[in-house]
């Protein structure tokens, strides 16, 4: 019996009961997962799956994005209050996905109930959601209520992923996902890329992050950090020595002919078991890279990819021949423009449908009926060929 039940991109506009109903009336209670991203559910419909929902006994992971295309700004509160208070007691739910439906600030609230009482789940991922800085903020809010009713139960927090990128958090909604973040301090993997964070609220959630000393995975790309958040990120960096992940690209982190403070941090040994880095288009120049370079053995001795493109550095300067080469020895990657990019995703798409491919059953050969030769067609004739006495 199958564990998974899926509707993934079937593009189904599933309105009423009667809609949704046959999909799910031969769907085992004891299923592990349910994906239905890529359809548009309504209201009545939202409600039956919710029915079914609250009578799942083993539900892990729940995916719910991309499931709203099309509904008007009236349906969404409704349909997605039914969902998600349909999964505030299940303990056995360990990720939900609620990613790409457009709930801007107004269609937050249902969430809160759930975001709050259910202390189970570990991964949450709400990307492109347009929250906005006050929805941004309610959803972080209802995160922190949740790490406070498990400390006041004597109850460590279970949350340890978080995806919320572009969803235009701001400055605004900034302190209060600090404090969110800082109240669940067991999160490994952040991911919080073009939110039009700017400096203030860069340095919030870097002293936010500092909470979490296990963090490996850390996305901030595309929000602006200026000296104020750029030296509240390299502090906080010394505090995830488990670090293996770091994106930083496009986020402002030095001036034109300067060091960054988070690039001193780095070479001081501040992550010594980082695998891959980001720090595209941060105006970095080549003595940025010569110090990069000059660290590499002792204190970045791990890092085998990094990405380097859009800064202040040509491909013949010292610094970053420098850390080519060492790069290379230790067959590591380092990317300096677009095209080694593009090239690599070509190979990673290529390999792709290759191992596809290879996951498909050969079609069965056909045997095709032996023709008849000439002996055969004659032994046929004296078969049928009575002898009278």
């Amino acid at each position: 019996m199958s564990k998974i039940f899926s509707l993934q991109g079937r593009g189904l506009k599933l309105d009423t009961r009667a809609d949704i109903e046959p999909h799910l009336k031969d769907v085992p209670i004891t299923i592990e997962e349910i994906h239905l991203g890529g359809n548009t559910i309504g209201v009545e419909a939202a409600q039956a799956l919710a029915e079914f929902l609250a009578k799942t006994t083993n539900l892990r992971i729940a995916d719910f994005a991309d499931i709203f295309t099309g509904r008007l700004i009236s349906e969404i509160p409704q349909a997605l209050s039914a969902i998600c208070d349909a999964l505030i007691s299940k303990t056995t739910l360990v990720e939900i996905d609620l990613s790409d439906n457009a709930f801007g600030g107004r269609s937050v609230d249902p969430m809160v109930p759930f975001l709050t009482q259910n202390r189970a789940f570990q991964v949450l991922k709400l990307n492109n959601n347009g929250l906005g800085p006050a929805g941004g903020a309610t959803v972080a809010n209802a995160l922190l209520r949740s790490a406070e009713l498990s400390a006041a139960a004597g109850a460590p927090s279970n949350l340890r992923t978080v995806i919320c990128g572009r969803n235009r958090l701001e400055d605004g909604a900034a302190p209060a996902w600090a404090k969110a973040l800082a109240a669940h301090g067991g999160l490994t993997e952040v991911r919080m890329p073009q939110n039009g964070i700017r400096m203030a609220g860069a340095a919030a959630l870097a002293h936010g992050l500092a909470g979490c000393a296990g963090l490996v995975h850390l996305d901030l790309q595309d929000n602006t950090f200026g000296e104020a958040g750029a030296t509240a990120m390299a502090a906080a960096l010394r505090a995830w020595p488990a670090l293996r992940t770091l994106n930083l690209s496009d986020c402002v982190l030095a001036d034109e002919g300067e060091i960054s403070p988070v690039l001193e941090a780095l070479v001081q040994g501040s992550n010594p078991k980082l695998e891959q880095l980001q720090l595209q288009n941060n105006n970095l120049d080549t003595q940025s890279f010569v110090l990069l370079a000059e660290a590499l053995d002792v204190h970045l001795p791990l890092l085998t990819r990094a990405e380097v493109q859009w800064n202040e550095a040509e491909e013949d300067d010292e610094g970053i021949e420098a850390l080519l080469g060492l790069m290379k020895k230790r067959g590591g990657k380092l990317v300096l423009d677009d095209e080694e990019e593009e090239e690599e995703e070509e190979e990673k798409e290529e390999e792709a449908e290759e191992k596809e491919k290879e996951k498909e059953p050969e079609p069965a050969k056909t045997i095709e009926p032996r023709k008849k030769d000439e002996a055969d067609e004659l032994a046929d004739l004296l078969s049928k060929v009575e002898i009278k006495s």
